[in-house]
């Protein structure tokens, strides 16, 4: 089993590091601030989960006590988590076009600081990776009603743009995986492998960032 997890997760953060790399790389070409948004939406998830993965990964094969390192990996992931869905965001408004609206900027920038605040607190345990599930709830709360923010905007709008029209399944499917584990994996450890399912749906996400990404080229080199 820990050869198999190790290497789904060394090749997810390999994929998602590398794609957002490609992405980047296409839009400064072209000049794509769409692409740009993807770009560092997938790095910054890539980045984040690598604080944690890759302790998780060493935990296996090396004879020392990773348990800080696993817990503020934990830590790192949540604040990221919570910024890439900024970005996907500020992706729903550019790829289709949506004015900005303040009221709901406004309320995307406050869940999310709140969610980022409350992760902050050391009442999670972060130190011990030894998370409460009080405090499991408390700190997920913002998050929940963001993802599903996020998750209503990108359905209301899914039949606008092939790349994006599974976009709201993704989300949703993440946070049924997530929010379990994030809530009761301190009791029932073996949860924890429902993080394999929600790591497929961001790198389903990814994979529909760099479909766009070679519709925005394509399109680029016909105008050209």
């Amino acid at each position: 089993m820990k050869y198999g997890e190790s290497f789904f997760d060394i090749g997810y953060l390999l994929f998602a590091i590398i794609s957002g790399f490609v992405i980047l790389t296409r839009s400064v070409n072209n000049k794509d601030t769409t692409g740009k948004i993807m770009g560092y939406a997938a790095l910054i998830l890539g980045c984040g989960d690598a604080f944690h993965l890759i302790p998780r990964v060493l935990n296996y094969f090396a004879d020392r006590d990773f348990t800080m390192a696993l817990g503020v990996g934990k830590l790192v992931t949540s604040v990221t988590m919570t910024l890439f869905y900024m970005f996907l965001y500020y992706l729903w408004m550019l790829v289709y076009g949506s004015e900005d609206n303040k009221r709901l900027s406004m309320a995307v920038w406050r869940l999310s600081a709140l969610r980022i605040l409350l992760c902050l607190f050391p009442q999670n345990g972060w130190l011990q990776n030894d998370s409460s599930m009080v405090w499991g709830i408390i700190r997920n709360i913002p998050f929940v009603i963001l993802g599903g923010v996020i998750c209503y905007l990108y359905y209301d709008k899914r039949r606008q743009d092939r790349n994006f029209r599974l976009m709201w399944v993704y989300i949703l499917l993440s946070f049924l995986f997530y929010i379990p584990v994030a809530v009761f994996a301190g009791i029932i450890p073996m949860l924890g492998m429902l993080m394999l399912p929600k790591t497929i749906c961001y790198i389903l996400m990814i994979i529909a960032f760099l479909r766009k990404s070679s519709d925005i080229l394509r399109q680029g080199n016909k105008d050209a």
